[in-house]
């Protein structure tokens, strides 16, 4: 603890700071294998995100045509021909659970590849820094203006840069409510100023948060807020492939001359452009760090350098920390890739995947639920009939009305009452239900007291559909009770 606390008056001093401000971080542009995948994941996945609102998908008449849609005043989640209703929360849970495992999958093959191309962290923070590159030059220059005092042509490029990021956050919030309501309509609606205050909150916080996050916080949000670094430690093994630099090679380290010897030092010559193109200020060769996302920018620079110096190239590359151990020594290097926890990871992605696909298949376009009322348990009538009652809820998840028979088994004297058709007491009633709709009934059923073997009897709710071409495979039911007196 004592280590915590200033050891001498000196460190106590008016005006001496316990804690170092971050420095910020000024990455400086590289071209490359890695800066060229990193734009052609940029591209796309922005595209993906900015365009999936306006896919239209016919489902048919009074259905929404919106290809992924998040319908929240329906209680529906729309993905192309796939419609979810708020019951089947399970496939959500399902892809957010395929979802880690793969995450899991990737950072044991291949280290952090995810945050450092795919994150959106990463692709909204690399589109700003490519804004600013644009309007206030490259590292050094960045570096002059912001240390210079404050004129005109620093007040016009810093409006002009913050003034294209807000344009870029607005426009990413508004994407993302998109997904919630029909896109169309309510682009038509925002440029006529015809939006709920609601809508305009969302946007309005999607809009900060984009701002904050990938222009001011940037490598802050991966180091400090995000905990994905402080889960992969666990992910990684001797054989996942990360972003390494070859101590091996490289030291001992140090400027120099082209005059000069290679002979009895290393191929680094110390330039930091490793560090001066990483998005996170880390310098690669103190080793693998929690604020490596595993971008290989370092690789491209490095590589630029090497080629210069005419060395060999990957001096920083990725590999695998088995590998570093083995090529000093001159040892076969490999890259296995069925190792056991990369067997666990799979065999979850199949057993969940699997049972995801199979849910889809098999689901049904109709669903019944019941609930019985539980007081009274049950009503003695004047002729001497018991009466239970229950609330039936028939879930049509199909686009066109349908009618249903509903019967009863189980208890084959018993009646049938729905609230609002008293006079159709029989052993079958036919109930309608919209398209996409849930319908709920309220309904008596009544049986001699001489027909009740038990005070309590199992019995089935059976709904037939009543299509134009019947499927004598189309039958749903549902379980419950019929209570009744001691016989």
């Amino acid at each position: 603890m004592n280590a915590l606390l200033p050891h001498n008056d000196e460190e106590l001093a008016p005006g001496k700071a316990l804690f170092a401000n971050r420095p910020k971080t000024y990455p400086k542009n590289i071209s490359g294998r890695f800066r060229q995948l990193k734009w052609a994941a940029l591209v796309p996945l922005l595209a993906i995100y900015y365009l999936t609102p306006w896919l239209r998908w016919d489902r048919g008449p009074g259905a929404p045509d919106q290809a992924v849609l998040v319908d929240m005043a329906h209680g529906r989640l729309h993905f192309f021909f796939i419609e979810i209703w708020p019951q089947e929360v399970y496939y959500l849970t399902g892809l957010l659970i395929l979802g880690a495992v793969g995450i899991f999958l990737v950072t044991a093959l291949f280290g952090r590849i995810w945050c450092g191309f795919a994150c959106p962290q990463t692709v909204w923070s690399d589109l700003y820094l490519q804004v600013e590159r644009w309007i206030e030059g490259e590292r050094a220059a960045r570096i002059r203006l912001d240390h210079a005092p404050m004129s005109l042509n620093k007040a016009a490029r810093k409006l002009a840069k913050h003034a294209i990021w807000l344009l870029i956050a607005v426009l990413t919030g508004g994407a993302w409510i998109f997904y919630f309501q029909d896109a169309p309509t309510l682009a038509g609606n925002l440029l006529r100023f015809d939006v709920s205050g609601e809508i305009l909150f969302f946007i309005g916080l999607f809009t900060a948060t984009t701002y904050l996050l990938a222009g001011w916080v940037r490598e802050q949000v991966c180091i400090h807020m995000c905990p994905w670094p402080r889960f992969q430690a666990a992910m990684l093994d001797e054989h996942s492939t990360i972003v390494t630099y070859q101590a091996w090679r490289g030291e001992t380290r140090g400027p120099k001359r082209k005059t000069e010897s290679w002979e009895g030092r290393g191929d680094c010559i110390d330039c930091h452009q490793c560090v001066q193109v990483c998005p996170t200020g880390i310098d690669i060769r103190d080793g693998q760090q929690l604020a490596c996302i595993g971008c290989g920018l370092c690789i491209d620079a490095c590589n630029d350098i090497m080629a210069r110096i005419e060395r060999p190239g990957n001096l920083i590359a990725f590999d695998t920390q088995a590998n570093q151990q083995a090529r000093p020594l001159g040892l076969p290097v490999r890259f296995p890739f069925f190792r056991p926890r990369i067997l666990v990871y799979l065999a979850a992605l199949l057993i969940v995947g699997g049972v995801m696909l199979a849910g889809l298949m098999t689901r049904s376009d109709v669903n019944l639920s019941v609930q019985r009322d539980r007081a009274p348990l049950f009503v003695a009538l004047g002729d001497g009939d018991i009466r239970n009652s229950y609330t039936l809820k028939i879930s049509n998840k199909s686009l066109a009305e349908r009618d249903f028979h509903l019967a009863i088994e189980g208890l084959p004297q018993a009646e049938i009452i729905v609230v609002g058709h008293e006079g159709e007491a029989e052993h079958s009633v036919l109930l309608p239900v919209r398209a996409d709709a849930v319908g709920s009934f309220r309904i008596h059923i009544r049986a001699p007291r001489s027909a009740l073997a038990a005070s309590s009897t199992p019995i089935s709710l059976i709904a037939l559909p009543n299509d134009p071409v019947p499927d004598a495979s189309a039958r749903y039911s549902v379980s419950t009770i019929f209570m009744g007196p001691q016989p």
